[in-house]
């Protein structure tokens, strides 16, 4: 067995340094285009676990126009901090896990880790 191993790589220990606090199922962008969810409630300038890989739901931007196909690339709007699917101005975080109507206040992201 490798004896280089340092852990899993699921979750990661991230500081927040946002200036405000972070809570538990929020997501978060990583520097280098990344993005991972919360695992707990994490306060400015504290340090807490956040989930960089599996699937987790995300609040979607509600309206026309605002589905997602199975496999469809999911972005992050960094100011409204929910899906879309534009990719001006946001960051790509993984993509559609399963399938997310307009009506739908969330979509499910297999993380992009």
């Amino acid at each position: 067995m490798a004896t280089n191993k340092v852990q899993e790589g699921k979750v990661i220990s991230w500081t927040n340094g946002t200036g405000s606090d972070v809570t538990s199922g929020s997501t978060i962008l990583l520097s280098g285009g990344k993005a991972g969810v919360a695992l707990v409630d994490i306060a400015n300038g504290a340090t807490g676990a956040v989930a960089v890989e599996e699937v987790y739901s995300i609040a979607k931007k509600t309206g026309a126009g605002e589905t997602f196909s199975q496999g469809q690339g999911v972005y992050l709007s960094a100011t409204a901090g929910t899906a879309t699917q534009s990719t001006t101005g946001t960051t790509l975080v993984g993509y559609a896990f399963d399938a997310a109507l307009s009506a739908a206040a969330t979509v499910n992201v297999k993380l992009n880790g």
